[in-house]
């Protein structure tokens, strides 16, 4: 029976959420229990396609992406896919009515990353809108259960969220996205010249799409909004730490939250919430 298959394709989309991202897994376990399947299905659709991108080094990452996006278009078409990642991702587009536009934008921001590039102020803008903001509106469409009035209410919101969340990791992996992959993607700066100004102008970008992105997680159905705080919580925190840092420490190591502050983190969100100091 299809539902076996369907029930397996899910788990592999937890799976996958696990295996990658413990704060997402950590996010998603404090959202209403009916919303986890569909933006596991999410995460691990975004997981997978940018894994061609950044992580299948000596493979042909041009065709490989090809495939995925035919393959993508092809699963929610049909209503099926063999891929089990790409059929809970068309579970999710075809019950909770997902915009191709949504998934066409992200795929060309996954496109962008094929090329080594130094981005330009307009090239940015359309790198995190297809990486980050569409997202958020991907999970939007499923927090908001159809509701199309409250979608279109929160969409600035979510999109600032999904900025502001990218951009911390622009900066979090400065590194190796300059080292490793070839890429930089704040534009008009020269990595040998990256110092505490040009840290602390990006820092202030971010803080910005931050409060706005706060003021949408408040008017989140109560179903979704406890687990997108969570997220927030976590990526401010990470936030804070990044600014304490020196700018040289940016470019020579990797900012993170060990796992056992994340879940201390986590337990003093938990009970800030529930007692309504949000």
């Amino acid at each position: 029976m299809k539902i076996l298959f369907d029930n397996v394709s899910h788990e592999m989309s937890e799976l996958t959420t696990r295996r990658y991202s413990t704060s997402f897994s950590l996010g998603i376990s404090f959202l209403d229990k009916e919303l986890h399947k569909p933006i596991y299905a999410i995460y691990g659709f975004v997981r997978f396609a940018d894994e061609i991108v950044d992580s299948f080094h000596g493979f042909d990452k041009e065709a490989l992406l090809l495939d995925f996006k035919e393959q993508t278009y092809r699963a929610i078409d049909q209503g099926i896919s063999l891929n089990p990642i790409l059929n809970s991702f068309q579970w999710a587009v075809n019950k909770y009515k997902i915009p191709s536009v949504l998934i066409d934008t992200f795929l060309n921001s996954m496109e962008m990353d094929l090329e080594k590039n130094a981005y330009d102020k307009a090239k940015y803008e359309q790198y995190i809108l297809g990486s980050a903001e569409v997202v958020g509106l991907m999970c939007l469409k499923i927090f908001v259960e159809g509701d199309e009035t409250e979608y279109e209410k929160l969409k600035p919101y979510a999109m600032k969220l999904g900025s502001a969340f990218q951009k911390i990791n622009f900066l979090r992996d400065l590194k190796a996205d300059y080292q490793e992959l070839g890429r930089t993607y704040f534009p008009g700066i020269d990595l040998n010249e990256f110092n505490a100004t040009v840290k602390k102008e990006i820092e202030a970008d971010i803080e910005i799409d931050f409060q706005l992105g706060f003021e949408g997680i408040k008017q989140l159905p109560k179903k979704a909004r406890f687990g997108v705080y969570m997220a927030y919580i976590y990526y401010y925190k990470l936030f804070k730490k990044i600014k304490t840092v020196p700018a040289h420490t940016i470019l020579n190591e990797r900012i993170r939250i060990p796992n056992n502050k994340k879940y201390r983190l986590f337990l003093t969100s938990y009970l800030r919430h529930n007692l309504n100091l949000i």
